[in-house]
């Protein structure tokens, strides 16, 4: 018998016409916007973290070329200002998907997002493919700003019970704190920036016992920071340890 390994599992890269079916915000700066339709049909997300790109086109030709039969991602011809965003929830037997999108004023998506209304459309496409993490860990720690929060909350709620999980969320303030729903023993530490630093607050964690999965992601830098005060203060196993940048902070550069 084998024993589960994370690995990743490819998927049909097919662009979807959906159109939007609700629009709640969730907290002040957290809109979810459900989208759904006939060519959701057939949608897969496997891991907690996927991302599929949204596609935003910025003038006629951008469009004309979207709605194209033979339109393809990174092809030749116009292309959408695109962004990634985590499948936050999706049921085919209500043919529906939630997305949550952050409204920071700024951006494409953010655009989008503050003036979509019920009958609008937007296009998908993706994921591309799943990173699957097995239940094979007894904790996890995980790590992360609103931009995150999808994903979090996404594994929260698929994990079993039985499990112990330990989240730190870096947030704008105290009204962006979301309920968040698990069957996992669940501890939340809310970290309102400019009010506590994340890092030192990461430092100063006791983490979970047992084989634990550690998942980061926020800004660029900030994530490779995170990462390495959970190697070297916290002594975390590299290989069951994922640390992505979500987003580029402005005038932040490469190291």
């Amino acid at each position: 018998m084998n024993t589960p390994v994370i690995h990743r599992v490819s998927h049909e890269i097919k662009r979807r016409r959906l159109d939007v079916l609700r629009v709640v915000d969730i907290t002040p700066r957290m809109r979810r916007i459900t989208l759904g339709g006939p060519e959701l049909a057939g949608f897969v997300s496997l891991g907690s973290d996927d991302h599929i790109k949204l596609m935003f086109p910025q003038n006629a030709a951008e469009q004309a070329a979207l709605q194209s039969p033979t339109f393809s991602i990174k092809g030749d011809g116009p292309q959408p200002a695109m962004r990634d965003y985590t499948p936050r929830r999706f049921d085919l037997s209500l043919g529906e998907l939630d997305i949550d999108f952050v409204l920071h004023g700024d951006g494409p998506a953010s655009t989008w997002a503050e003036q979509a209304q019920v009958g609008q459309h937007l296009y998908i496409g993706g994921p591309r493919g799943s990173m699957i993490v097995p239940d094979i860990f007894d904790s996890y720690l995980l790590i992360g700003d609103e931009t995150a929060l999808p994903a979090i909350a996404r594994r929260l709620e698929e994990l079993p019970a039985g499990r112990t999980v330990l989240a730190v969320i870096e947030i704008a303030d105290a009204a962006e704190r979301q309920t968040l729903q698990s069957a996992a023993e669940v501890e939340v530490i809310w970290v309102v920036r400019g009010q506590a630093d994340l890092l030192d607050t990461v430092r100063a964690l006791t983490l979970p016992s047992g084989a634990l999965y550690t998942f980061v992601a926020m800004e660029t830098k900030l994530s490779r920071q995170v990462r390495r005060v959970l190697l070297d203060t916290h002594k975390v196993d590299e290989a069951f340890l994922k640390a992505v940048g979500y987003w580029r902070a402005e005038g932040s550069e490469e190291e």
